[in-house]
């Protein structure tokens, strides 16, 4: 049986993320130095003391979520000698965390990723004017009945599954009448409850096609390698190793649904048994025991948990 190393998408981002690993090990410190570099921006202070504001905005939060995995990956290749392959087998990230499974599979170079979830922020804020869109988590609902949801509300909007993050847990996205009209019906098809998000945009739904546009020309200048070890994209959840096929699969998926449930149940079949979310929180980790609990699920954040994984392999 083999692992697959998991890592968190937007949302997990919080004042002082990677604070303690980079205090800890030089190998972290070098990895915010170089995403500071890649941006000219002093990232790694706004992550370190905020504003929690300028953290959460789109643009900051995709490269500084991606910066933290980064430092603690990093950490487990130069200390505990951890290399993708005879460690694990897959990796795979919610949303902008795919692009920080291609830099840890070496698909992506640390520079460029920074600066493709930089842009990428950018793109899908400026996608839709603000006010215009939204999101909302259906708690309680099984797919089906979502669908059918989804095609009573959306009327001559735009309404879309954004994520299918695991049982009892899909979000919605679309323009702000399309999904509050979805809300207002939840009931009706069997969801407990409809909870508004707090977001700055309507993350993948159609809206976003302007974003993916721009996305497609920022990766036209950028190198993709084979990965180290194949990735399991959100958007087919199914493992891709072509990067051609990456490429692709990374400006569908800013339009496209998340496909995370049906890709951690996709995991025993490739005998994987561990799953391993690396970086900020735990959201991922919880997630994965709702879908498959026969999975082993760790979370490794902060140096204790870096110490105890290592004494682990």
């Amino acid at each position: 049986m083999a692992a697959a190393f998991v890592f968190p998408g937007q949302g997990s981002q919080a004042v002082g993320m990677g604070k303690a690993v980079a205090e800890a090990f030089a190998s972290a410190r070098e990895v915010f130095a170089e995403v500071d570099e890649a941006l000219n921006q002093n990232l790694t202070k706004l992550m370190w003391s905020g504003p929690e504001a300028d953290l959460t905005l789109t643009e900051n939060a995709q490269p500084a979520i991606m910066a933290t995995s980064m430092a603690v990956y990093r950490v487990l290749e130069r200390e505990g000698g951890f290399t993708l392959g005879k460690h694990a087998a897959y990796v795979m990230g919610h949303s902008l965390g795919e692009s920080t499974a291609l830099c840890a599979a070496n698909a992506l170079t640390l520079a460029d990723c920074a600066r493709l979830l930089k842009k990428r922020g950018q793109a899908m804020q400026k996608a839709v004017p603000v006010g215009t869109g939204a999101m909302a988590a259906l708690i309680g609902a099984d797919r089906p009945d979502v669908d059918r949801l989804v095609a009573a509300a959306k009327q001559n909007d735009v309404l879309d599954v954004a994520n299918d993050n695991a049982p009892g847990q899909i979000v919605i996205s679309g323009t702000k009448a399309a999904v509050d009209r979805a809300s207002a019906m939840a009931k009706e098809f069997n969801v407990r409850r409809a909870m508004p998000l707090a977001v700055s945009a309507p993350f993948h739904c159609a809206l976003m096609k302007p974003a993916a546009d721009a996305l497609a020309e920022v990766l036209e200048g950028m190198t993709i390698a084979p990965p180290a070890v194949p990735v399991i994209a959100n958007v087919t959840a199914a493992p891709v190793s072509d990067p051609a096929s990456i490429r692709r699969y990374l400006v569908d998926q800013v339009a496209g649904m998340v496909r995370w449930r049906e890709s951690i149940a996709s995991l025993p079949a490739l005998d994987v048994d561990t799953v391993v979310e690396i970086g900020a929180g735990k959201v991922l980790t919880g997630m994965v025991k709702r879908i498959t609990p026969d999975l082993n699920p760790l979370t490794v954040d902060t140096p204790a948990d870096i110490e105890a994984f290592l004494k682990s392999l």
